[in-house]
């Protein structure tokens, strides 16, 4: 039997239902868990490692073909990345106090045309305040409760560039304390499983992740990073070739990067995810909500990928689609 975890990144406040309605409803038809990595307490102005405004963040006045002029000219990263509503925007205090603006007259918000129609929930926010919690978005908290398909892991607290680097113990405890509080109070049930933004940790945060939570997932583990306490069980799964590990109670799990990736040709997608299964026992999938609406636009070849690989998935009698609470619950391969 071989097990598969699909894993997507940066749910957030800002998400807006119909995003995830559009992308998993067949997933969620077939009895295929989806497990979203949500982000307790998203920065509003979250910025990549490159100084970029975020795509998954989506802003309050997002109208179509503008960007931010708040953007770091220098940083942008024109090749790769696409800016989905990363457009020009207000004074972050003026924006504040007037709430979330509708589009001005006249102009056709950019998946119109296909049909589809977003919805991104109004929020009132202190002027002083630069994050979005995931309990201000009540309908989106209201769908993952009404959808046990979806699983709700931790993804980092505010989504900070390599936010759990260079952290002291006390200072990665006090940031996944406040991200779990965030779901907690949002009324969903406390995470067992984290994920860092990134994929950076360094050693205090290691600690303080395995001291809290059962699963990390990430894209590698670096043994300078670890505890030296972990340095054998890291070598033993260095000598075994072995993509997944634990350290006394967390299991360590890494994935072999985005196979679904809107940087990827559609056409080699699910063929590369096929490849990837017959390879080990344990394949976690990782994709983002957000790169499949790009510029708010739907990208409806890679979603029929995301969908062609469920349909895909649920035929294989020897594949099994699992969340990692079945893994640590024992609904799964043992490591």
């Amino acid at each position: 039997m071989r097990y598969i975890i699909l894993r997507d990144d940066d749910t957030n406040a800002r998400t807006p239902v119909e995003c995830l309605e559009r992308l998993y409803r067949p997933w969620l038809d077939r009895g295929l868990p989806v497990n979203l990595a949500v982000i307790p307490d998203v920065a509003a102005d979250a910025r990549t490692p490159r100084g970029a405004l975020e795509e998954f963040v989506w802003r309050d006045d997002e109208t179509s073909g503008q960007r931010s002029a708040h953007r770091d000219q220098r940083s942008e990263d024109r090749g790769q990345r696409s800016e989905c509503g990363e457009q020009k925007s207000e004074d972050r205090n003026q924006r504040s106090a007037a709430g979330i603006q509708n589009p001005e007259p006249g102009i056709q918000h950019p998946a119109a045309a296909s049909g589809f129609t977003f919805h991104v929930s109004r929020f009132t926010r202190e002027a002083s305040r630069a994050t979005y919690p995931l309990a201000e978005n009540p309908p989106l908290v209201r769908y993952l409760q009404d959808n046990p398909g979806f699983h709700v892991i931790q993804h980092g607290c505010h989504h900070d560039p390599f936010e759990f680097d260079l952290l002291s113990r006390p200072e990665a405890a006090e940031l996944l304390e406040l991200g779990t509080a965030r779901l907690v109070e949002a009324g969903l049930p406390r995470p067992e499983t984290f994920v860092a933004p990134h994929d950076k940790l360094s050693r205090p945060a290691y600690q303080e992740v395995s001291h809290r939570f059962r699963v990390l997932s990430t894209g590698w583990f670096e043994w300078r990073r670890l505890p030296a306490s972990w340095w054998l069980r890291y070598g033993f799964k260095k000598f075994r070739r072995s993509p997944h590990w634990r350290s006394s109670r967390t299991l360590l799990l890494s994935h072999p990067g985005c196979l679904l990736s809107c940087h990827r040709q559609p056409g080699t997608i699910l063929e590369s995810i096929i490849y990837q299964i017959k390879t080990q026992r344990l394949t976690v999938l990782v994709t983002h909500w957000w790169e499949y609406f790009r510029q708010q636009r739907l990208d409806d070849r890679f979603i029929a990928v995301l969908h062609e690989t469920a349909d895909y998935l649920a035929k294989q009698r020897e594949i099994r689609v699992i969340s990692f609470a079945d893994l640590i619950h024992g609904s799964g391969p043992r490591f």
